[in-house]
């Protein structure tokens, strides 16, 4: 994914930098994106992260620390991000991307499955924020990044448990923006449309659901994994410093807002 011709920022040279959800998808680029920048970059996923770590290092010349973990136990969660300040020191950017858009109606989910779903989709961008928290009043301040959806501003059908978490996490978002701003510390969320992962290609993306997608957006071209790269390191960056309590649409014009 190395872009010779992307946009460099320096300040993420030596950025101790966490992804969850970081060995496949969308996070398996912005991993490979934060290492090329230079960042100490640390991920979790349930999968093995090694083979994504190896072929990180050798696009990059830079070896993430790869963890396997379930967002949704808390405890474990906390220790990974603790055992990445100790390998890099205080996690100064934390993009909490780990997300599962499984497909049901809404007559059909179980009380566990609701609650299984926002565990994942909504409290683990709580649990990790409130975590990292401290690492960066410690240093002076540091970015939040959650992973929102255009779902929520379109109201898919099909998906509500995802629809409803990832409408939490912009409210969550915007609270912590406020909370935390006195401490330096930005809180904001990336709303991407349909992005083209490989397990979206396997499971949903059928000929004539994808044309109809296509349609409703201004770029009538498929989003990529890599397209969420850019945004990201942007927000992460000095250059967004004053930037915190929003919503950053990366969806090709699929949903408009003021």
């Amino acid at each position: 994914m190395t872009d010779p011709a992307a946009p460099v920022y320096p300040d993420l040279d030596g950025m101790s930098v966490f992804v969850t959800g970081g060995a496949s998808g969308i996070g398996a680029s912005l991993v490979q994106g934060f290492a090329a920048q230079g960042a100490k970059i640390a991920f979790c996923d349930l999968i093995d992260g090694t083979a994504h770590a190896d072929a990180v290092e050798k696009a990059t010349g830079n070896r993430p620390l790869a963890l396997t973990c379930d967002v949704t136990d808390t405890p474990a969660f906390r220790a990974a991000l603790d055992r990445a300040a100790e390998a890099h020191g205080p996690i100064a950017t934390f993009v909490s991307n780990a997300a599962n858009d499984t497909r049901i109606r809404a007559d059909d989910v179980t009380p566990e499955g609701w609650d299984s779903n926002l565990a994942l989709n909504l409290d683990a961008h709580f649990h990790g924020a409130q975590h990292v928290a401290p690492m960066m009043r410690q240093i002076g301040g540091g970015s939040i990044i959650m992973f929102s959806s255009v779902t929520w501003f379109m109201g898919s059908a099909d998906i509500v448990p995802y629809v409803t978490a990832k409408a939490g996490v912009v409210g969550m978002m915007r609270a912590l923006a406020r909370e935390w701003g006195g401490d330096m510390i930005r809180v904001n969320a990336i709303v991407p449309g349909w992005v083209f992962t490989e397990r979206q290609l396997r499971l949903w993306a059928k000929p004539e659901a994808v044309a109809a997608f296509l349609a409703r957006q201004c770029l009538p071209v498929k989003l990529q994994p890599d397209d969420m790269v850019p945004p990201v390191l942007f927000l992460a960056s000095s250059g967004a410093r004053m930037i915190t309590g929003q919503c950053l649409p990366v969806d090709a014009g699929v949903v408009h807002t003021a």
